[in-house]
């Protein structure tokens, strides 16, 4: 008897293995592709994923993958490396939370490098305006058909509706994004509070404490805004040479504490990097956030380039594991809590109104995209096809990109 447990347990674990095994593949080859694909920033690289893990592979639900979005935009970091990170870890535990969030990074660091070395090599970018005219409205069309579906899923009542249409017109006004994000999730206790619960006093205590966090990160925001405004003419003529171990805790202190959008990175690169060390000349810093943004993956692969403009591959290396390293722990400090919320009426109130208000950023950033995106009827022309492609006859969103950057460029000479 005890021979026969112990051969049951034992091809029980190699079962467990093979499980694992394979759901580790699944995590590698999934983040892979979209490191490769996702051109766009945060909101298209969520709606992508919206789709390969919601859509197509059912690996969460809607409204889980909502939370964690909600979630995600109040912690620092980037916000679809973290999504990764969470998918990781919910689908393959902690060996998948590493291995997604890498597979991620690797692709859009490496192509990085690449446009750094021709950089360094030529003195110029390489030159793919026809390829990334075309990417671009397929890029709207893919976060519009995230929005759409996340939407629906979010809008649980007239009440949420109302606080994301707030939201997403803040946003477009130009309010800092955790700010609203906080706000609209204190409107969701609030309408929790007015709905008639017995428990106001600690509700209204909570949401004091969150109100205050929201006007400090504003607050943090606006002067570093202010600061790079105020010292943009003080670029240094050279770059200087730099030790790996303060790229790196430099790197590191960024990765720690920044919300909000690329914009804002490019506001603390710019503080230190040119005014505070020395280290970049304004063009360089300029040029290096200009490839972070035509390159695919994380915006924060900026990082990797400026590493390899001050210190050569090892500068990349360097600046690239330090800025996303924060990342996993703060996914991995998170992740256990969210479920856990929704057992909570507030917290879980709270959590609604983020998820809609996190949608409603979604459609303030789709808004902003398609001004410069959509230019002319070419652009247009292609974002309709990919949205008609895309939620009717449910094209991968690989095959919508590259027939995008085909159309761009035979209509480069239209």
């Amino acid at each position: 008897m005890t021979t026969c447990m112990a051969e049951f347990d034992t091809v029980s674990d190699s079962a467990k293995r093979r499980s694992l095994l394979k759901r580790l593949r699944e995590l590698a080859g999934l983040f892979l592709k979209l490191g490769m694909i996702s051109f766009g920033g945060p909101a298209a690289h969520i709606a992508l994923m919206e789709e390969e893990v919601v859509h197509r592979r059912r690996w969460l639900t809607r409204e889980r993958f909502l939370d964690l979005v909600g979630a995600t935009n109040l912690i620092p970091g980037p916000n679809s490396t973290e999504m990764a990170i969470h998918v990781g870890y919910i689908r393959a535990g902690w060996l998948g939370l590493v291995v997604a969030g890498v597979c991620f990074i690797v692709p859009a660091a490496l192509i990085t490098t690449g446009f750094a070395w021709a950089y360094i090599r030529f003195g110029s970018l390489p030159k793919a305006a026809p390829f990334l005219t075309g990417i671009k409205p397929v890029v709207i069309a893919i976060i519009l058909t995230a929005v759409w579906r996340l939407g629906k899923a979010a809008a649980k009542t007239g009440p949420l509706l109302l606080i994301g249409i707030g939201v997403a017109a803040a946003a477009l006004l130009g309010m800092n994004e955790i700010l609203a994000l906080l706000l609209g999730g204190i409107g969701g206790m609030g309408w929790l509070l007015l709905a008639g619960s017995k428990k106001g006093k600690q509700a209204g205590k909570v949401a004091a404490v969150l109100f205050a966090a929201g006007l400090g990160i504003f607050g943090k925001d606006a002067a570093v805004a202010a600061s790079t405004l105020g010292h943009a003419t003080g670029a240094a003529s050279m770059a200087v040479p730099v030790s790996l171990g303060k790229l790196g805790l430099f790197f590191l202190k960024i990765g720690s504490v920044l919300y909000g959008s690329g914009y804002v990175l490019v506001s603390f690169l710019q503080g230190g990097l040119v005014r505070d060390y020395g280290w970049l000349t304004q063009r360089q810093l300029l040029d290096a956030v200009a490839i972070g943004q035509i390159t695919p993956g994380p915006v924060l692969s900026t990082a990797t380039c400026v590493g390899y403009i001050l210190a050569g591959p090892a500068g990349a290396f360097v600046a690239t594991i330090a800025i996303f390293l924060p990342s996993f722990f703060f996914v991995a400090a998170l992740n256990p809590i969210v479920p856990r919320l929704r057992r909570s009426p507030w917290a879980a109130a709270f959590l609604d109104a983020v998820n809609i208000s996190a949608v409603a950023l979604m459609v303030a950033v789709l808004v902003q995209l398609a001004r410069t995106a959509l230019g002319d009827w070419r652009g247009w022309l292609i974002a309709l096809i990919a949205v008609i492609m895309g939620l009717r006859w449910k094209i991968n969103t690989v095959w919508l990109m590259v027939g995008g950057g085909l159309l761009g460029w035979v209509f480069r000479a239209v």
